[in-house]
């Protein structure tokens, strides 16, 4: 069942007041808690992997802004309760009413999710002893920060793409931002000296992917002229003014840090304080904010099945113009592909900087794979994805077969081992270093295991298209979101093993890469043809519901689904095939010449070559016998 706190009714002043103060207490403890954790694994020195003391210290404090986190959740499950029911606190504390709410409804089970997920941290983290464990809990602590918004304002908005998506980021960018400052607030003037660059590069990052997500989710909201005159308006204006004199605060931190502008540590923590203050007022307003109703608008809109089902308005019949200049922002994966840009960009001119060559034809190829994820995201393509399963299964086979082939090829890992920074001191490991760990751990050594990519590669179609699970995935924009991620993370797998030029933590022979791709090929045609032969619909009513003019053979599109399925499968894994060849071809011949090499330079300091070396221990071998004979 869905229900979105857009539909919420008042239950009076005072659950509204507590509704607020209760998003307030869980966003700022969460951002506390995300703060430490981001503190005791990135801004803080570690000891060879290892939590140095300082970082050790903040364990505690994570732990009891974590409580204070799962507290304020529970408050907000409770608000928003009695919100739905129109009844006091009292009301809401009826065990049957609650679980129905936490297990029924979306909105209670996102808002479960993460009260869990906070309890969770809140018990393992005063156990944490490495940067990696510190990681894992940062990531979980993300997960649950953003696991509401799936159900908030912003997915009740008409385009789920841009609207949740820049929510999102904005939400994770201000996470960071807020929970970096709270943290270097709390920090010793000496370990505040060692996080503060680092923090200062990661706060710029976040400042510009607050503003720009929150330009992107407030136009979403607020596309229409009138809305600019409610109470919704003017607090997301408030709340822009306010993030302009953060910023014009953080450009003082970053003016002090550059050498520009003296100031004391005790003078610097004063205005670190000042700026916390300020963004704890600006949280309270977007606390503020998620408790109202963005104006409304226009009615017909909701006549539109895919307005209200897929997030976007039904588009017309699909044709070779309207494939290549749709264009539907999901903002999230936006977000996520500027950044690889961004950062693969940077890469490169460091290279460069330093008098290093990198290839231009990796570059490219990188370009390339980002360009198609991002068209079978949100360029035509994605669009009639979600209202044709036969172009659901064409961006499925880019997502998953195409894009990771150009992404491989950019030896992505292979750029961030050459230009990632070290260590700051003898003792940390550094980022350089954590990635290098993490390549030779067993989870890695696991997932490049050539049966397991198979499995991941493959078996997961049949896990997914063969079962309710693709039905009840498509319902959401969440589950759009995993598949779209789940095919893209598969297929980059996939391909690392078989055609990449990154290090890989097992080294596969070439003979069992051309098998797994025989293998592949042969599951992936199985596969399609079982889906070409099926005579009920897979998707559990979702196509049914949008009530598309243009796709009313449902069973059809589906059987096309396969035949796409079987075509676009076969040709990247033949590709693969070709390209395992020749790298084969080319390892032989590396192999060829380092012997030569070799034995031309055991030849020069006068000693014999591993033929004449191994012909000579059998001549040995046979005077000895003959010796033994007389």
């Amino acid at each position: 069942m869905t229900f979105l706190a857009a539909d919420l009714n008042s239950a009076g002043p005072l659950i509204t007041s507590l509704t607020t103060v209760g998003k307030f207490i869980s966003l700022t403890a969460s951002f506390a808690t995300v703060g430490f954790l981001l503190a005791m694994g990135f801004l803080l020195l570690d000891n060879a992997g290892n939590l140095s003391k300082s970082a050790k210290a903040l364990r505690n404090s994570a732990a009891i802004t974590a409580l204070v986190w799962s507290l304020g959740q529970s408050l907000n499950i409770l608000t928003t309760l009695a919100n739905i029911l129109g009844t006091s606190i009292n009301g809401a504390l009826d065990l049957t009413s609650l679980r129905s709410f936490v297990t029924q409804i979306d909105l209670g089970k996102y808002m479960f999710v993460q009260l869990c997920l906070a309890l969770i941290i809140c018990a393992v983290v005063s156990r944490v002893r490495t940067v990696a464990a510190a990681n894992v809990l940062l990531l979980l602590s993300i997960v649950a920060v953003i696991a509401p918004i799936f159900a908030s304002h912003s997915a009740s908005s008409g385009s789920h793409a841009l609207a949740i998506g820049s929510l999102i980021v904005h939400v994770v960018a201000l996470t960071f931002w807020v929970g970096g400052l709270i943290a270097i607030t709390v920090l010793s003037n000496a370990d505040r000296a060692i996080a503060l660059p680092r923090f200062s590069a990661l706060a710029l990052w976040s400042v510009i992917a607050v503003v720009a997500s929150g330009t992107a989710n407030a136009w979403a909201r607020l596309n229409f002229q009138s809305a600019w005159d409610s109470n919704y308006a003017r607090l997301v204006i408030v709340k822009v003014l306010l993030t302009s004199v953060l910023i014009y605060l953080g450009y003082l931190n970053r003016k002090h840090l550059s050498g520009k502008w003296q100031i004391t540590l005790q003078n610097l923590g004063r205005l670190i304080f000042v700026e916390v203050t300020i963004m704890l007022v600006a949280v309270l307003v977007g606390s503020r904010l998620s408790n109202m109703q963005p104006p409304a608008r226009d009615e017909s809109a909701i006549l539109d099945p895919g307005l209200a089902i897929a997030g976007i308005s039904t588009p017309t019949p699909p044709n070779l113009w309207r494939l290549l200049s749709l264009y539907d922002p999901d903002a999230l994966m936006i977000g996520v592909l500027i950044t690889a840009v961004a950062l693969y960009i940077k890469g490169v001119v460091i290279l460069s900087r330093r008098g290093d060559k990198w290839p231009v034809g990796r570059t490219v190829a990188f370009a390339l794979g980002i360009s198609v994820i991002d068209y079978a995201t949100s360029g035509g393509l994605g669009v009639y994805a979600k209202f044709s399963f036969e172009y659901h299964m064409v961006a499925h086979m880019a997502l998953g077969m195409i894009a990771p082939i150009g992404i491989v090829l950019g030896a992505p890992i292979t750029l961030a081992l050459r230009t990632l920074p070290q260590g700051r001191n003898a003792e940390e490991r550094g980022i350089r270093g954590t990635l290098i760990a993490l390549l030779h751990s067993k989870p890695a050594g696991i997932f490049t295991n050539p049966v397991i990519i198979l499995a991941l590669f493959d078996g997961s179609l049949f896990a997914l298209y063969m079962t309710p699970l693709f039905g009840n995935m498509m319902q959401s924009h969440l589950g759009h979101l995993v598949m779209n991620v789940h095919f893209l993370l598969a297929g980059i797998l996939f391909f690392h093993v078989i055609i990449g030029i990154d290090p890989n933590p097992r080294k596969v022979p070439h003979i069992v890469r051309i098998v797994i791709l025989f293998a592949a090929m042969s599951i992936h045609a199985f596969f399609a043809i079982a889906l070409i032969s099926t005579s009920t619909l897979i998707d559990q009513g979702y196509f049914l519901s949008l009530q598309t003019p243009w796709n009313l053979d449902l069973l059809a599109d589906q059987h096309a689904g396969g035949s796409i399925a079987w075509a676009l499968g076969e040709i990247p894994i033949l590709l693969a095939l070709v390209a395992t060849f020749i790298q084969w071809m080319r390892d032989d011949n590396r192999e060829t010449k380092r012997i030569d090499r070799n034995e031309a330079r055991l030849a020069a300091m006068g000693e014999p070559d591993e033929l004449a070396q191994y012909n000579a221990y059998l001549t040995s071998l046979a005077v000895k016998d003959a010796e033994t004979e007389k």
